[in-house]
């Protein structure tokens, strides 16, 4: 069984690096241990979608009067919003698994470990095992949630993210403990449904890499809608041994100590490099992730690494144009190498979160002369208009060429904004530029144009 390409791992990494490597003529395999589509579409990115349009859904309803609409006797089915969340799961895996026919990919089912040699051993759900071969060997083999010490999952009690979709019964109260993408989403999603929510960060603001200005914002959002946000706040102990959880937190004030029915883990994610053969070959790791080059090549001719094994954003967009990249280069392409610094970030909580670049601290840091423009939604018709005024644009300019360095955005639909501002990076658009580029109106979107001109004093609207 010889391959050109033999990729580890099938989830947006992997699956697309797979098909872009038959595209470009080589003969391709895919070793996958569970699902097709990995985590991000069986339990990250798109089933977790799922859940939290169903809880902006109940929300429209709870305030349909705001928007002169009556509506009585609703309720949320929470074992059909976690039953319909699972078919667009299985509904995503299913279309890769036609995307994989139609490119002849081939798909070996079990746990791959990559071997000296340009080899793959494959260990199939029986225990039996097949070697295989390539020219190529891609690890894509993702990450998993990360476990503290103090806070090991059990599953029941402490859960991770997989469990916190699947969850028979909906919790009355919950502690998220963490404030990333996955902790405030999931945030959002059980406050929505009803269930008594507080969030435990560490850090001094909630979604902490995100622009400070947009933190504050969120927190402000998130604590009119009644989650409880606790900054500065460590978990130091989960008692488990009665019905529910007892959490000792530090505070500045000393020792709380909170109730609740489950705590979610949502601390960051470990890569999966464990297991997998890399002491074997020789694949050097440092600070728990594969060293590779800019074309994704490990110290070993012959084996690659893209995702979240390697350093760099752990998001999916980004696992999958690593891969491209990867296999362009092994074809004899000669791919742009990835730019790290114009990747978009996206938070889909409600209010959404979206960012691109520098923050406005990171900014002056790296001693750029800043101008900065906001535009906020309470001034924006179409947000008006939605019900949906909580948030702002914020863009930060390089003073003296008027590059623009960073975009930070909160408010309805902002993911679906940031790629114009990625596009504007990519193609060195100046601030004077962007204020000329004429926006449609009445949008979400007229807020970028708007928040340039801010930034240079020439905003109307404000």
């Amino acid at each position: 069984m010889n391959y050109d390409v033999i990729v580890i791992g099938s989830g947006p990494g992997g699956y697309v690096t797979a098909i872009r490597a038959s595209q470009l003529g080589l003969k391709t395999a895919v070793v996958e241990k569970a699902e097709l589509g990995g985590v991000c579409l069986n339990w990250g990115c798109i089933p977790t979608k799922a859940l939290l349009k169903s809880a902006q859904v109940f929300e429209y309803i709870n305030h349909a009067a705001d928007f002169g609409i009556q509506v009585a006797g609703h309720r949320a089915d929470f074992e059909g919003i976690i039953k319909r969340s699972r078919e667009v799961a299985s509904g995503m895996s299913n279309g890769v698994n036609f995307l994989m026919k139609k490119n002849k990919i081939e798909i070996i089912k079990g746990y791959g470990k990559v071997k000296p040699g340009k080899k793959v051993e494959v260990t199939d759900s029986e225990g039996k095992t097949n070697l295989i071969e390539a020219q190529h060997i891609i690890i894509a083999t993702g990450a998993r949630s990360r476990e503290l010490p103090n806070l090991k999952q059990d599953g029941q009690k402490i859960i991770g993210y997989r469990e916190a979709m699947t969850l028979k019964k909906q919790p009355k109260k919950l502690v998220v403990v963490g404030s990333g993408a996955i902790g405030v989403e999931f945030a959002y999603f059980y406050k929505a449904m009803g269930t008594e929510v507080t969030i435990v960060e560490y850090l001094p603001n909630i979604v902490p890499l995100e622009d400070e200005e947009v933190s504050k914002q969120l927190e402000r959002s998130f604590k009119k809608m009644g989650i409880n946000v606790l900054t500065n706040t460590e978990v130091t102990e989960v008692d488990t041994k009665s019905n529910g959880c007892k959490v000792a937190l530090k505070t500045k004030k000393g020792i709380e100590v909170i109730e609740c029915d489950i705590v979610l883990s949502a601390v960051g994610i470990t890569p999966n490099i464990e297991n997998i053969g890399l002491e074997e070959v020789g694949i050097i790791t440092e600070k728990g992730k594969i060293n590779v080059d800019k074309h994704y090549r490990t110290n070993i001719p012959g084996y690659y690494a893209i995702g979240d094994v390697v350093p760099g954003h752990a998001l999916a967009h980004v696992a999958s144009a690593e891969g491209i990249i990867c296999v362009e280069k092994i074809a004899g392409h000669n791919p742009e190498p990835l730019d790290y610094k114009n990747i978009p970030g996206c938070t889909y909580c409600t209010p959404e979160v979206a960012s691109v670049g520098y923050t406005e601290k990171g900014a002056k840091e790296a001693g750029y002369e800043i101008k900065i423009g906001k535009f906020p939604f309470s001034a924006s018709g179409k947000a008006s208009a939605a019900g949906h005024k909580d948030g702002f644009v914020k863009l930060i300019f390089d003073a003296k060429y008027g590059e623009l360095l960073g975009a930070h955005m909160i408010g309805y639909n902002v993911t679906e904004m940031i790629a114009e501002i990625v596009a504007i990076r990519k193609l060195e658009t100046t601030g004077q530029e962007l204020i000329k580029t004429v926006h449609p109106h009445p949008t979400m979107s007229e807020a970028i144009m708007e928040a340039a001109a801010a930034a240079y004093g020439e905003v109307i609207h404000l």
